[in-house]
């Protein structure tokens, strides 16, 4: 039976005329969202040379920004359904592109930390509105799958766009460039957005509860830090502190839901395996391929010795893989199977990341492009996937809270990733042999190596560097094993989780 609700929104979303060129302001959107997170990885040294943060420093400014996104985004996404999709997703546009000037002209690690927390904070209200407008603004469900393939597969053109333009500006300008350019970005999608899209909102929403929004914030984050502190420095009191801090927040967020008459989010949709098991395959999935992604740039920059420009490109074929997978998946889960689809795609990034433990200094490109161009393959299908399966299994007037889980998992997963896998890399990196006379920071990070050697003679500089960078090969080496169990693990969970599952068919 065809709901009653708003049937004028429902009649003219499905009817829009102009409702691709609103998908276009969305993917916008993310890839703002997505440009920032690829270059921060290329800047990576040259933040490293500039701002002389340790190891620890350099973790929180990669991972701090999905530390607070995370903690954020069911909050945000609950708030736009009640306050108005498009108007988060354009308040939220604006401050990106304002803090980004903050990331931009940080002096010191301790402002970039903070810069990047304050940008995780504008990216929660971007993410869930773009998937909640999809929601409402496609209601054939193979125009939905294909607009879901459209937004993925620009968040994965937005992993090669902003190491290329990234790298562009890192050989002509100072490292804050790589942020300036979200600035053009988002006045584009504001001024088009404002014309564009419909607004649209739960017509019953309820108060936005700040309880709740204490709980998750509190939970997601203390939680985070405790895997990423225990990682790096074993369970001591302080990670074991933070993490039962965690739990209790979480289970007193989930409790409250449980009572509210109209809750942030509905936890009865993690009673239906479809849902849940999207949501899982999602986290799981980035927590595999984070930690590596986050690396990778440091290793074609600072062992390979690619320039920038060079690093960026030679990453290209993980968005292609994405962008022509993320086009064809909903089509292909609907020809053959959800699971058969998600968990194939899962296991292609598994064996392309088992593939890289083999890597070494001196590896060839070829290798390592067809690894990359297995995990954009796998990645655009499995993601694009999860996601159409997460929006079909909830009402549009909860198109906000949902996305928002989908969008939770993912950066759950990132900063898990980066600092479990992150954490391998720096613990086995920490221990190389180096010459008498090493500088201490030489020991935190490859590239605050790179910038001790200017400081040692020629010949300990050398014998430095060739310890370290093996050492910095060896431990993306176990990284890329962890990533792979991880991976191969979540493939066969995901074949009996989405047994049942099939996308909606038009009509």
């Amino acid at each position: 039976m065809t709901s009653t609700l708003q049937p004028e929104t429902t009649t003219e979303a499905v009817k829009r005329p102009d409702r691709w060129l609103a998908l276009s302001v969305l993917v916008l959107a993310v890839l703002l969202v997505a440009v920032d997170a690829t270059v921060l990885g290329l800047a990576t040294p040259y933040i490293s040379e500039d701002l002389g943060p340790s190891g620890t420093q350099l973790l929180w400014i990669g991972d701090v920004y999905s530390f607070v996104i995370a903690g954020l985004l069911v909050s945000m996404g609950s708030l736009g359904d009640r306050i108005g999709r498009k108007r988060i997703l354009l308040v939220g546009a604006t401050a990106f592109g304002l803090i980004s000037v903050l990331n931009a002209y940080a002096t010191t690690p301790e402002a970039m930390i903070a810069a990047r927390a304050l940008l995780g904070v504008a990216g929660a209200t971007l993410m869930p509105a773009t998937l909640a407008l999809i929601r409402n603004l496609f209601h054939d469900p193979r125009e939905r799958s294909l607009a879901v393939g459209i937004w993925g597969a620009t968040a994965s053109a937005g992993t090669a766009v902003g190491p290329i333009v990234g790298g562009f500006l890192l050989e002509h300008f100072w490292w804050g460039s790589v942020f300036l350019i979200n600035l053009p970005v988002m006045v584009v999608l504001v001024v088009v957005g404002l014309k564009t899209l419909p607004e649209s909102k739960n017509p019953d929403p309820g108060p936005w509860d700040l309880v709740s929004v204490v709980f998750s914030l509190v939970g997601m984050i203390a939680v985070v830090y405790a895997v990423k502190e225990a990682a790096s420095h074993g369970l001591t009191w302080e990670p074991l502190t933070a993490g039962l801090l965690g739990a209790a927040a979480l289970h007193g967020f989930v409790r409250r839901q449980l009572t509210l008459p109209k809750p942030l989010l509905d936890m009865r949709l993690f009673r239906k395996p479809g849902f849940s098991g999207a949501v899982l395959a999602d986290m799981l999935t980035v927590l595999g391929m984070s930690g590596l992604v986050f690396f990778l740039s440091q290793y074609l920059q600072l062992v390979q010795g690619r320039r920038p420009l060079e690093a960026g490109l030679a990453e290209l074929p993980a968005a292609v893989g994405a962008v022509a997978a993320g086009l064809i998946a909903g089509r292909t889960a609907r020809r053959y199977s959800v699971r058969a689809v998600v968990s194939g795609g899962l296991a292609a990034i598994g064996l392309a990341l088992a593939v890289l433990t083999t890597i070494d200094a001196t590896t060839g490109y070829p290798i390592l492009g067809a690894a990359l161009l297995a995990v954009g393959i796998g990645a655009g299908f499995s993601f694009t996937v999860t996601s159409d399966v997460i929006l079909s299994s909830v009402p549009k007037e909860q198109a906000g809270a949902a996305s928002a889980v989908s969008e939770t998992a993912y950066e759950l997963g990132a900063a898990l990733g980066i600092a479990v896998l992150g954490s391998i890399v720096t613990g086995v990196y920490r221990d190389f042999p180096s010459p008498t006379g090493t500088p201490e920071g030489a020991h935190e990070s490859l590239g605050g190596a790179v910038e001790a050697a200017g400081h040692m003679s020629t010949p300990a500089a050398e014998t430095m560097l060739t310890s370290a960078r093996e050492a910095f090969v060896n431990g993306l080496s176990v990284a890329s094993g962890a990533g792979a169990a991880v991976l191969l693990a979540t493939a066969l969970a995901a074949w009996f989780l989405l047994r049942d599952q099939r996308l909606e068919n038009a009509g």
